[in-house]
């Protein structure tokens, strides 16, 4: 089943609430790598150390990025950047299997080749269990501190993060269609999970994708009465749903979905 729920990486499966766990904090980075009980080897403080001061650096470079560019720019920014490491990577395995941090540090260099093994389908992500917004400072960062397959693997470790919170949330949204009819709180939870990306990542969805949750929340609109119980006229779902194909038939793919 196919819905505008996400962009290309959002979220952990461990949220109830709707939104998702983010610290960009030296501490978030540093409790991060230690919850990671899949990632199969424990890791040097010395090492969560050195992260969390690059996770830091990277902060504020984001920061000034974010604050320099409008929302088109940071949209066109974010694909610029994503380009290499998602559509093109395939092109220059032979180039990213050979780059080697600027650095002496051995744990850096062990991290550059712990991900090159991982993109290579081998080994663990040396970058499981950090939030999305410490996945975005690895993804986004322009400042050659973490090498391409480094970057591909905080990609990948984003997107499976997004899977798992998919899948739950389709999931509790097909729990509350069948029992209320209503999409409500499903809304709710996807615009939480929105309000909660860094600006580079809210800036790759559609301008209109928040404002039109906020409509769909305000109506509270039940799919089986056909009914607004909020604010809002009943025509004025159809004209939201059928104007973009992201939120086309929404109830009735609920309806006719499977969600495991």
């Amino acid at each position: 089943m196919t819905i505008g729920i996400g962009s290309s990486t959002p979220a952990t499966s461990q949220t109830t609430s709707g939104s998702r766990t983010q610290d960009v904090s030296t501490k978030g980075a540093e409790q991060g790598e230690n919850a990671t009980p899949t990632s199969g080897s424990s890791k040097p403080s010395s090492q969560l150390s050195t992260l969390a001061q690059q996770l830091s650096d990277s902060a504020l470079r984001a920061e000034e990025r974010d604050a320099s560019l409008d929302r088109k720019a940071l949209g066109q920014k974010a694909d610029a950047l994503l380009q290499p490491i998602t559509r093109d990577f395939h092109l220059h395995r032979a180039k990213y299997d050979a780059e080697v941090p600027n650095t002496d540090d051995p744990e850096l260099l062990e991290r550059a080749k712990q991900a090159t093994s991982f993109v290579s389908g081998k080994g663990s992500n040396p970058f499981s269990g950090l939030s999305q917004d410490q996945l975005a400072l690895v993804i986004y960062d322009d400042s050659g501190t973490f090498t391409a397959n480094e970057q591909r693997a905080a990609w990948l470790e984003g997107r499976a993060q997004e899977t798992a919170w998919k899948q739950a949330v389709v999931a509790r949204g097909k729990l509350e269609y069948e029992q209320t009819g209503k999409m409500t709180e499903f809304f709710k939870e996807v615009l939480g999970n929105y309000n909660e990306l860094p600006p580079i990542m809210q800036a790759q969805y559609p301008d209109f994708y928040a404002p039109r949750l906020e409509h769909l929340i305000e109506m509270d609109f039940n799919f089986m009465t056909h009914r607004a119980e909020g604010k809002g006229a009943p025509e004025d779902i159809f004209e939201i749903l059928m104007s973009s194909e992201d939120f086309a038939n929404l109830g009735k793919r609920f309806a006719n979905s499977s969600v495991s």
